[in-house]
């Protein structure tokens, strides 16, 4: 079971990466069009269908998941690895890629309605950073530093 855990863990996971660098990428074009524009409207529907239909399911799917591993790894092994600094550093990647998630939510409620509180620029510079913590993180997780 444990490697099937792993296995949907990652398909999850990749799913919700693929969201969390697509979206912000939209954002750099959108920010960019007319408000009520025809490609106003379609940009919405992309980020709608985005973010609710693969981002927020693949989001809890990562999370459901991932607290099987941790449920099969604590009974196999102690419940100790939680504060391992690998895995407090998994954490902390975790924490800040959802919250990352929900502020991607929030600027496409601010799209839909015309308000563009960040620039093309903003959108570009920030693109990267949910890549930046998931190397850290899978990096934290194949080495298991410090544990």
């Amino acid at each position: 079971m444990y490697n099937l855990a792993i296995g949907l863990h990652i398909i999850a996971v990749i799913a919700w990466m693929a969201g969390l660098l697509y979206l912000p990428r939209l954002y750099v074009y959108h920010s960019k069009t007319a408000v009520g524009s025809e490609t106003d409207a379609t940009f919405q529907v992309m980020e709608r269908r985005l973010f609710r239909g693969i981002m927020n399911p693949a989001m809890v799917a990562v999370y459901g998941l991932g607290g099987w591993l941790i449920w099969i790894d604590g009974r196999a092994r102690g419940w100790g690895f939680l504060l391992t600094p690998w895995m407090l550093t998994k954490i902390a990647g975790i924490v800040f890629q959802t919250g990352w998630h929900h502020f991607l939510g929030r600027a496409r409620k601010a799209f839909a309605r015309g308000e563009r509180r960040h620039s093309e620029r903003f959108w570009r510079m920030t693109n990267e950073l949910p890549f930046v913590a998931a190397i850290i993180m899978v990096l934290a997780v194949t080495t298991k530093f410090g544990g």
